[in-house]
């Protein structure tokens, strides 16, 4: 039993380790689309 709970560790931590390692090396593109927002003049500071 005591073999087993190791095996099922030493997965938990490579899974974990490869889902860290996949994330930190993921090149997440940057939205495309364009935001425009309406400030009325009364709400701007002088």
């Amino acid at each position: 039993m005591a073999r087993m709970s190791m095996i099922l560790g030493l997965v938990l931590v490579l899974v974990v380790g490869g889902g860290f390692a996949f994330l930190a090396s993921w090149d997440i593109p940057a939205p495309r689309s364009k935001v425009e927002k309406i400030i009325p003049a009364d709400r701007l500071g002088k």
